[in-house]
């Protein structure tokens, strides 16, 4: 009896230092990002009682902060996406993960461990979506290179803040590396004609979308599900040459003060549930093959339940690579392809 009053006592102690110990501060998107956040953040606080604080804001307006206050870190954990997740620990302001600690990161696909700092739950793709009645019967985009093709003159929409995806997906047509890129420049000036516009926001997107002006779009496979949703006749497509894969990714602030609580909570995030769970809400990848999605999201294009449909279906950068070529993908593109 007395080892039990004993274990039960200890217990308790457990649950109400760990319990002052919070709360726990996570940074993330605003939103349905921070919703789908908060689907782990809940389930955290059941577990352990540690109530949850969020931080929300644009991706690169989070990591200026994380800047300015390195030597004391508002958030303890990070959520960003994985070329940013490179800035913040090239910069000294991520922790090393000790992985034995996140006991359900071992169920994870192998490029779910982007690095020693950053590990992914899903992704997610941009990949070209086109509206069904502004397109001729049986039009498809079977190839990245449809987007080029003269009937395509006036018709597609690209998103400003971020060109790597069109030209990803050049380099991959003209079979050299991304770092490569120099030398698709030509067949990129070479799809100026059938640019249309571009969307600063998801919001501008769907509206371009929704009045037909750009018939066809690159753009994020989530905001395609949810036009689809509100009834629009959208269709999305992978490619033969893949879908250009987007990683959203966890990092450990450095210095932060509740180091375990953090790996708690990560380990959480990436159990094979909270990822089925978690995804089925945003309609993206799980990072586990263990994590077993809703059939109709499984079967959505875009959607990787297998490290096969990875291997064939997605091209994917190296995190240090995007977040080394995005600002000069960025320069160049606003001067030769928006003006």
């Amino acid at each position: 009896m007395k080892r039990i009053a004993f274990a039960l006592s200890a217990l308790t102690m457990m649950v109400t230092t760990a319990s002052a110990e919070g709360p726990l501060v996570v940074s993330t998107w605003g939103g349905n990002w921070k919703e789908g956040v908060q689907i782990v953040g809940d389930e955290f606080t059941k577990r352990t009682g540690v109530e949850v604080e969020y931080i929300t804001g644009g991706t690169l307006d989070r990591l200026a902060k994380a800047k300015v206050a390195r030597d004391n870190p508002e958030a303890d954990l990070i959520n960003t996406t994985g070329q940013v997740g490179y800035l913040y620990h090239s910069d000294g302001l991520m922790e090393k993960l000790d992985y034995s600690k996140i006991p359900n990161s071992e169920k994870l696909y192998p490029i779910a461990k982007r690095s020693d700092y950053t590990v992914s739950d899903y992704v997610y793709v941009y990949t070209p979506a086109f509206r069904t009645d502004e397109m001729p019967d049986g039009f498809s985009i079977e190839s990245w290179e449809s987007l080029w093709d003269e009937s395509m003159e006036g018709k597609l929409g690209l998103p400003d803040f971020d060109p790597s995806h069109i030209i990803i997906a050049a380099t991959r047509l003209a079979g050299v590396k991304v770092e490569d890129w120099e030398q698709v420049q030509e067949k990129l000036l070479e799809l100026k004609p059938n640019i249309r516009a571009f969307y600063q926001s998801d919001a501008t997107s769907q509206n371009l979308m929704r009045t037909g002006e750009t018939p066809v779009q690159v753009l994020l496979n989530i905001n395609a599900y949810h036009l689809e949703k509100l009834g629009l006749p959208a269709e999305i497509q992978v490619p033969k040459e893949g879908a250009v894969v987007g990683f959203d990714v966890w990092g450990i602030s450095a210095g932060s003060k509740n180091k375990e609580l953090a790996e708690q909570f990560l380990n959480i995030a990436l159990e094979p549930e909270m990822l089925a769970k978690l995804c089925n809400f945003h309609k993206c990848s799980p990072m586990s093959p263990d994590a077993k999605l809703d059939p109709e999201i499984a079967a959505l294009p875009g959607i990787f339940t297998s490290a096969e449909q990875i291997e064939s279906e997605a091209i994917v950068v190296e995190d240090e690579t995007y977040a080394k070529l995005l600002p000069v993908w960025k320069v160049w593109f606003t001067e030769n392809m928006m003006n």
